[in-house]
């Protein structure tokens, strides 16, 4: 990526300002959580029966893509602003493949993902140039798949573009 096809930072880069977040989380037994964030209802995560949880909810590692589509959303929507670039719908299909032996505790295989893969589909009638600058800053920005990608997880995200 070449650096002049970033956008300057919008914040100043020499002053360090954390941001906190928090979120609060209750389990009584099972696999059925309880998550309260802020003053919103909230979210349950749980496992399909199958696996022995009632299903209430989707299991914390589809919550993970689900942050990941939501996070990339809020990226493209903070960097079109920016670029004044027009668009409508996005639509996201996403894809992971995970190796359960991880999960099960078999030394050498990780517990989290091997692939993901996101079909990003988003209307716009800008030019190739102008979509390829929102890929590049998005791609940049994004904390959620930026930190999927340090984990060393293979992630690719496919832009489709279709006119408005």
């Amino acid at each position: 990526m070449s650096e002049s096809e970033l956008l300057e930072p919008t914040t100043n880069p020499d002053t360090k300002k954390l941001v906190y977040r928090n979120v609060v989380g209750r389990n009584s037994g099972g696999s059925r959580t309880k998550i309260t964030v802020r003053d919103t209802p909230g979210m349950v995560t749980d496992e399909p029966i199958s696996r022995g949880g009632t299903n209430e909810g989707p299991t914390p590692v589809e919550t993970v893509m689900g942050g990941l589509l939501g996070c990339d959303s809020v990226i493209t929507g903070m960097v079109a602003k920016l670029l004044d670039f027009e668009y409508g719908d996005v639509e996201y299909v996403c894809d992971a493949e995970i190796d359960p032996r991880g999960v099960h505790g078999v030394k050498g295989f990780r517990p989290y993902f091997e692939k993901v893969t996101v079909q990003k589909t988003i209307k716009t009638n800008e030019p190739v140039d102008r979509i390829e600058k929102l890929k590049k800053n998005v791609e940049q920005r994004c904390p959620v798949s930026n930190l999927i990608r340090d984990a060393g997880v293979d992630l690719h995200i496919e832009w489709v573009v279709i006119p408005m």
